[in-house]
């Protein structure tokens, strides 16, 4: 084994452990609508099921001012819309701090898929003096109606449905596809974790625990993709699943250091009643 090749694993298992159960959170409270109509919309990185620390979204290393969102944009039936002039900041407050994130409307109101696509600045992370980034997609449903839940965007990182991330059962699987700019990464290292709390969209809080995890292997779940980019992972619970394909982007660097640019998408479960 060359020392090159050491230094690209030491580097790589640095970033991935710097990304560990940080979760860039795209949120409503439904992903799959009856009939149109105004969504309200939370963005906040935090980790989604034990709630230790919610992050201030766009922290630099050389600077007290936090960067500004790079993209938010959704797509409708091919059409494009930009919506980063609809983010608000807000302090969102979890069990335990609280951190900077953005609150924002979108008016679903036409029949399909809308595809909710977030690119934060990159976020500080001081334990590893590393960076890492989550581009973020969310996919909300009008009317049961099918269009473009399962487009390939091109992202630098992002994760292709295989299965329509809004109408899954409670018990049941979700397939996707890890891709960076189109093209499939095999054997990609993915997070998985669960929204383990109510999310107070009024008041911009989390609510109290739902379920407890029986060790710490159970909070952030990890699984990897096959050969071609592919993943199963079975939901056993209702509510909202995040998927975190870590380091899988193009950028590998920012501001001279090291970069994990990650690919997340959110899902959810519904219950059978």
């Amino acid at each position: 084994m060359t020392k090159s090749f050491l230094k690209v694993a030491l580097v790589s298992s640095v970033i991935a452990s710097s990304a560990l159960a940080h979760f860039q959170m795209l949120y409503t409270p439904n992903m799959a609508l009856e009939k149109g109509g105004k969504i309200e919309l939370r963005h906040v990185f935090t980790h989604p099921f034990a709630d230790e620390h919610t992050m201030d979204m766009g922290k630099q290393h050389d600077s007290d001012a936090l960067a500004p969102v790079v993209d938010f944009f959704a797509i409708n039936k091919e059409q494009k819309t930009d919506l980063k002039s609809t983010l608000k900041e807000i302090t969102f407050k979890g069990n335990h701090n609280s951190g900077k994130g953005f609150a924002s409307e979108y008016k679903a109101q036409k029949m399909g898929d809308h595809i909710l696509v977030l690119t934060p600045a990159p976020y500080y992370e001081k334990g590893e003096d590393a960076y890492i980034q989550q581009i973020t997609k969310t996919i909300v449903n009008v009317a049961g109606t099918p269009t473009d839940w399962d487009a390939d965007l091109g992202l630098k990182a992002e994760i292709v449905p295989l299965t329509k991330p809004y109408a899954i059962w409670e018990g049941g699987s979700f397939t996707g596809v890890v891709k960076s700019n189109g093209k499939p990464v095999p054997f990609a290292e993915i997070e998985v974790e669960y929204i383990n709390r109510d999310v107070d969209i009024k008041n911009n809080k989390m609510g109290k625990d739902r379920v407890k995890a029986p060790q710490d292997a159970f909070v952030t779940m990890g699984i990897k993709a096959n050969k071609d980019g592919e993943f199963t992972f079975a939901l056993p619970k209702a509510g909202f699943w995040g998927f975190a394909a870590l380091g899988v982007g193009v950028d590998k660097e920012y501001k001279g250091k090291e970069l994990s640019q990650d690919a997340v998408i959110w899902v959810e479960a519904k219950p059978m009643k």
